[in-house]
């Protein structure tokens, strides 16, 4: 036999699976813009679908970090505007 045979594949992933989902469960608890509700919630989706909602609900939340991380804060709209089309508004 090879390294590893099934069952230790089979053991390995396993364990990879449990530290994932253990690490994206604690950095649930960590997050301060979720309720306590919110959390647990989230938590349960990713011990009922492991890899799959642990690796959703991480790169959600995470691309909603980098939303607000934006320099004009992810808002939409407002400031100022470029108007180099060459359209005037003194009526010409």
């Amino acid at each position: 036999m090879g390294i590893f045979d099934d069952m230790d594949f089979l053991t390995i992933t396993v364990v990879i699976l449990i530290i994932f989902n253990f690490a994206v469960s604690f950095y649930l608890f960590k997050r301060n813009d979720l309720e306590l509700f919110q959390k647990i919630a989230q938590v349960v989706i990713v011990w009922l679908f492991p890899f799959v909602g642990a690796i959703g609900l991480w790169l959600f939340h995470r691309s909603q970090d980098t939303d607000n991380n934006k320099p004009s804060g992810g808002s939409f709209g407002g400031g100022s505007q470029d108007s180099s089309i060459g359209i005037g508004s003194s009526g010409e």
